[in-house]
């Protein structure tokens, strides 16, 4: 379905523009909210009557969004939830959930506004976008916790998921090894000894065998020389 934009609209075109849209997103969404008219030649003709005015009250939301956004932006705001030991929630916190605790602030703000993809499900930071005008949009952060106690932890930076606590054990339980490695070094020495000693004895042993041998085959030349050399004489 062909529609005039009579508002800028993410991912679609800014005021005035003729763009072709699912006709379910039109009928259920940008008709209804007076965000844009069928494209035909009496709804261009009203629009160009309204030109003016449109723009006109354009210019004055956005300027009243700017100001909420100075105020909104980079805010944090907590909601307390009931959660497993893992930070896993029992159930969720949805667009309306963030938009009720906005507004208990001071901000009027409606769940469409909220830019949230998906249910939040687990304790922890989560920063998030709130759309006040097509062309105006503020950064918040939702501390979802288990107490208020828990959500000031988390926003000093502690993780309270369980995560962490993994992480830490692995390096204790190495130390603890080694340092039952080296508590009885005597121990230790008198192992390396034993093989030491063994090694020296057979060494021993066999250099007194090599000098006997080597000793014999001396004595019997000699003997043999002696004779060998009276022999002659007679």
């Amino acid at each position: 379905m062909e529609v005039i934009l009579l508002e800028r609209i993410a991912k679609l075109g800014q005021m005035g523009d003729t763009v072709n849209v699912k006709s379910g997103y039109a009928r259920n969404y940008l008709l209804p909210q007076g965000k844009a008219l069928r494209a035909n030649r009496e709804s261009l003709a009203k629009f160009e009557g309204q030109r003016v005015e449109l723009e006109a009250r354009n210019l004055e939301r956005k300027t009243e969004a700017e100001k909420v956004k100075d105020k909104l932006d980079g805010s944090t705001y907590i909601v307390i939830r009931s959660a497993g030991q893992t930070g896993q929630l029992y159930g969720s916190v949805s667009p309306r959930d963030i938009a009720t605790s906005l507004e208990e602030n001071g901000f009027k703000v409606v769940r469409s506004q909220v830019n949230l993809t998906a249910p939040i499900k687990v304790i922890g930071l989560h920063t998030l976008i709130i759309a006040l005008h097509p062309e105006v949009e503020a950064n918040v952060t939702v501390n979802v916790a288990r107490s208020e106690d828990e959500a000031e932890l988390q926003a000093a930076g502690k993780d309270l998921t369980g995560r962490g606590d993994h992480e830490v054990d692995e390096p204790e339980e190495e130390s603890v090894d080694l340092t039952e490695v080296f508590e009885n070094p005597d121990e230790v020495e008198l192992s390396d000894d034993e093989p030491v000693e063994e090694t020296e004895e057979d060494a021993a042993t066999d250099g007194s065998d090599e000098v006997g041998d080597t000793a014999e085959p001396e004595e019997e030349t000699s003997e043999e020389d002696a004779s060998e050399e009276e022999a002659p004489k007679e």
